[in-house]
């Protein structure tokens, strides 16, 4: 009998210690999902209506049960669209809170920061709020870009503009890699086209000191010039460029965040078009905006915008995912769910991913400010 007892002591612990480990940052009843995103200074209002948009569909989500019986929790971080920040929340984010994947990042120069170190500790960022080339250039294995790229918005925005005979193009630029990859895209599309930039002129990420960039555009005397930085300085720039009587139009890429541009610039954003990357937020007879519209407005949210409905259809992708990877959860097979959305219809956007592509969608679609604040296609 002694010996028995000896031999179930030796191997009751290796059967206690055989199940599979679970997934970091997967419960029985939970899936902990992390956004490093601006919640606070001037580019404020994009982190917030993109969470806005992500937080209204996973509420939604969790309130019919979840995915395979688990709810999904957002952990937010507020980085301040800083480059460091984002890459310190990015850690805190992955190693003490213990997140199973990220989603939502907010811009070009803070997503970069952190991709060493997602890619490094072999986490997945689905849908980044940016559409710079480095996080689709070399193909990252664990980045999933769901919006077009500013290649695709700039090449649509100088389409537009030379087919009505604006061949004189400046831009304005904010001083970092975002801003930079917007003009190599206006530079591409007007090569395109036998054109070159008249002017250019920057400013600082989190500042609005354009005065300088103001001087140097308007002594082109520009037909048009292509914005792309976020809201605060692209509203200080137009006001400047309009009083010192530029009849210039006013274009930008979607990253400006169309809703808090209309509201800086009041009565002065008539006429400016920003270009979009998801369908228009007013349009119910779109299926994937009338389930945007009916979910928003159970939550009594009725401030429909560009930004929450990216938010939005980003959740619904990574929700997808997570339910084609199967109630025995793994970031790698997270990873090979997206990958097998070869064509994703969400309701009226298509969303293709493939192995050797992450980049969802192409689609753009130019919009302008009416005279009322409300935007026009």
């Amino acid at each position: 009998m002694k010996r028995i007892g000896v031999m179930l002591l030796v191997v009751l612990p290796a059967v206690l210690s055989s199940p599979l480990r679970a997934e970091t940052g997967v419960g029985s009843n939970s899936i902990l999902v992390g956004q490093s995103a601006a919640f606070s200074g001037p580019a404020a209002q994009l982190g917030i209506q993109l969470n806005v948009g992500i937080k209204a569909y996973l509420n939604a989500v969790n309130a019919q049960g979840g995915v395979h019986g688990r709810k999904i929790e957002l952990r937010t971080a507020d980085d301040r669209y800083e480059a460091s920040v984002a890459a310190e929340n990015t850690r805190k984010l992955i190693q003490e809170d213990q997140v199973f994947a990220l989603i939502g990042y907010v811009g070009t120069p803070t997503t970069v920061a952190a991709m060493p170190i997602f890619t490094e500790l072999k986490v997945p960022l689905v849908g980044p709020f940016t559409g710079a080339q480095p996080l689709r250039n070399p193909l990252n294995r664990y980045v999933f870009n769901v919006r077009a790229s500013y290649y695709d918005e700039t090449e649509r925005i100088v389409e537009q503009l030379t087919s009505i005979g604006n061949k004189s193009i400046a831009v304005f630029y904010q001083n970092d890699n975002y801003g930079k990859d917007g003009l190599a895209g206006v530079e591409r599309a007007l090569a395109k086209r036998g054109l070159k930039i008249v002017a250019s002129g920057t400013v600082e990420r989190n500042t609005t000191n354009v005065a300088e960039a103001v001087k140097s555009i308007d002594a082109a005397k520009p037909d048009a010039v292509v914005m792309v930085s976020a809201y605060a300085s692209v509203a200080e720039f137009v006001r400047q460029m309009k009083k010192a009587g530029s009849p210039a139009q006013f274009y930008n890429v979607s990253f400006v965040g169309a809703k808090a541009l209309a509201d800086a610039l009041g009565a002065e954003g008539y006429g400016v078009g920003v270009a979009q990357v998801v369908p228009f937020p007013w349009s119910p007879t779109v299926p994937i905006v009338h389930e945007y519209q009916k979910v928003l407005g159970k939550a009594g949210i009725k401030d429909y915008n560009f930004s929450s409905l990216e938010g939005f259809i980003v959740a619904k992708v990574f929700v997808e995912a997570l339910r084609r990877a199967g109630k025995d959860l793994t970031r790698e097979k997270l990873i090979a769910a997206l990958e097998s959305m070869s064509s994703y219809d969400l309701g009226g956007f298509r969303i293709h991913f493939s192995p050797t592509d992450h980049q969802g969608s192409d689609f753009v679609e130019l919009t302008i400010v009416g005279r009322d604040g409300e935007f026009r296609r």
